[in-house]
């Protein structure tokens, strides 16, 4: 039998072999050492390794596990059980076997960091950062584990300090592609877009092929909005990855945004069909289709609203055990609650449907937000008003005012479009007529911004000193904004031709009152719009190129509202045609 020199001697050429990748020749030698020794803990333990290795998990733990048995304390060889362990989803073997590594080995660094990607990948976050900030404080330069202490900090939502881990860890792996394109995904959260671009070009400098680096990428350009580079982005994305959900509805998005319409359903679509629980696209679908008109299928799609974790419903969602109405039972004699959802607008939209509800001989419910209150006290077909948040009546069948449409099957040809449908108060109206006085000209109403919180607030809210140059002089202007932004505050103060009643408007109810005193509304799209169409006064409305669903397509007509006209932009961020145009009628308007 060799002696222990020599099966040491044949050790370390193994060992030797084994650093240098020669694998198959490392596992020969130690089958050597096994079979003069069949009990020799290193030739076990580093067979083991080589299993893990080569991806064979199970016979890692079986061979480190023989090894163990020799020398149950070797922390080397409980850490690297625990990792075959966790490969093979044995997690809490694994988090046993590396507790029990640390606790032979307090300063073991690989440990640490180990037993933090199981702990994350099981959702203890607070845990998985203690155990990478513990092996980062052992190892100063440990790369992998700055940049996985950035991906927890990241799911905690505390951006700028995974902003600072993912710094450190590009520092030390300057040519770690995923590093990048991480620091890249935080820097966007934290609207850092040009940065962000940076990060995921360099990502994608090491790796062309990081189809992932090209899809974030698109994300930022298209919020840069940098449309036609956004689509490039999500093309070589899905040339890289074809079943990649998340590009195809991403590129559906941008394709939406440059009204490439047919383009957008395809490949939201394609997005559905490789994920059929994919909320986000279908929602975004029943856009392009309302958009479209095709509101058979528009509906249907729009009730994934709820499930859609990026938009606002998934918050509103209400869980009544009362059923939901969507058309089909037979309501007559029964009590119905119709809840509004998302914005003031929204509500006002839809609350036409309260009068066809009642008509199937239903008792309506209605519920609002206080805001609305007044406003609604007579609407046509409801039996009570509630405000959103106080207690409710008894009922029998629930339905959201967006969900209408689909309970009545509405199409383009049966919209109820019979204004007005909402009327204001009327002792209001006389007292904004006194205040305002003699009518010597035409007077128009102006609404030029909506909610700054909303997402598209950019793109559909207008400088009021954009605006003041195209409206001839011939008429009276009436501001009919509550809330006026400080630059627009400014060009305000300078055009003391256009009256200012911001601190008269207490609500909704004395809005509604003011429009009624107006020959004409002009107005972005926002809840002033609704309104003015609601009430059946003439509205005319400025939409942004990529103008929401409600609006659909036609040039100027719009079949929600009978007395609006639409004035779109031509181009994307381009006002000026739009604005033109307005300006013309209104010279011819008497």
């Amino acid at each position: 039998m060799p002696s222990i020199a020599q099966q040491q001697t044949k050790l370390q050429q193994a060992v030797a072999l084994h650093r240098n990748g020669a694998l198959e020749q490392a596992q020969a030698i130690y089958h050597e050492i096994l079979a003069m020794q069949p009990r020799h803990f290193d030739a076990l333990h580093l067979l083991g390794v080589i299993a893990a290795q080569t991806r064979d998990p199970q016979r890692a733990v079986e061979l480190i596990g023989k090894a163990l048995e020799i020398n149950p304390n070797s922390a080397a060889a409980l850490c690297n059980r625990a990792a075959a362990l966790h490969e093979l989803g044995h997690l809490e073997q694994a988090l046993a076997n590396y507790d029990r590594a640390i606790a032979l080995k307090p300063d073991y660094t690989e440990a640490h960091f180990k037993r933090g990607k199981l702990l994350h990948q099981t959702g203890q976050l607070d845990a998985a950062l203690a155990a990478y900030e513990r092996a980062v404080a052992l190892k100063a330069d440990y790369g992998a584990a700055h940049f996985h202490r950035g991906l927890v900090l990241h799911a905690l939502g505390q951006l700028d300090a995974a902003l600072g881990a993912y710094d450190r860890a590009a520092a030390l792996a300057t040519d770690d592609a995923e590093v990048h394109s991480w620091r890249g995904d935080v820097l966007w959260q934290l609207d850092r877009l040009d940065a962000a671009l940076q990060s995921y070009d360099r990502a994608i400098e090491i790796d062309p092929a990081y189809a992932q680096a090209h899809s974030n990428r698109g994300i930022v350009l298209r919020k840069l909005e940098m449309l036609d580079a956004a689509l490039e982005s999500f093309d070589r994305a899905i040339a890289l990855k074809p079943d990649y959900a998340e590009a195809h509805f991403n590129r559906g998005v941008v394709l939406r945004e440059l009204r490439r319409l047919d383009e957008a359903l395809e490949s939201f679509g394609r997005a559905i069909a490789l994920r059929a629980d994919y909320a986000e696209a279908y929602c975004h679908r029943s856009y392009v289709r309302l958009l479209k008109g095709d509101f058979a299928n528009g509906w249907l799609d729009h009730e994934w609203r709820w499930l859609d974790k990026y938009g606002s419903n998934i918050h509103e969602r209400r869980n009544f055990p009362q059923p939901l109405w969507l058309g089909k039972e037979n309501i007559a004699g029964k009590t119905i609650l119709l809840h509004s959802e998302q914005g003031l607008g929204d509500t006002l939209q839809f609350c036409r449907y309260a009068k066809l509800v009642a008509a199937l001989g239903a008792r309506v419910i209605l519920e609002v937000p206080r805001p609305l209150l007044n406003l609604l006290v007579d609407l046509e077909g409801v039996s009570q008003l509630v405000v959103k948040g106080t207690a409710l009546p008894p009922f029998d069948y629930q339905c959201p005012l967006m969900s209408l449409p689909l309970a009545f099957n509405t199409d383009l040809d049966t919209i109820p479009a019979e204004v007005p449908y909402l009327r204001a108060d009327r002792s209001k109206v006389a007292q904004w007529q006194a205040r305002l006085g003699e009518r010597i000209k035409p007077r128009i109403g102006l609404v030029w911004s909506g909610n700054p919180r909303n997402r598209n607030d950019r793109n559909r809210s207008i400088p009021l000193a954009e605006l003041m140059p195209h409206l001839p002089a011939a008429h009276q202007y009436v501001s009919l904004q509550k809330d006026v932004r400080e630059p627009d505050r400014q060009t305000l103060q300078a055009n003391v031709q256009l009256l200012d009643f911001a601190a008269e408007l207490h609500d909704l109810g004395d809005t509604a009152a003011l429009c009624e005193c107006m020959d004409l509304v002009i107005s972005v799209d926002t809840l002033l719009a609704h309104l003015s169409g609601a009430l059946g006064k003439r509205t005319w409305v400025l939409l942004p190129f990529d103008a929401d669903w409600r609006w659909l397509t036609a040039p100027t007509d719009c079949p929600w509202y009978p007395t609006a006209r639409l004035y779109r932009q031509a181009r994307i961020g381009e006002w000026r045609g739009a604005l033109e145009r307005l300006e013309a009628d209104l010279t011819r308007l008497r």
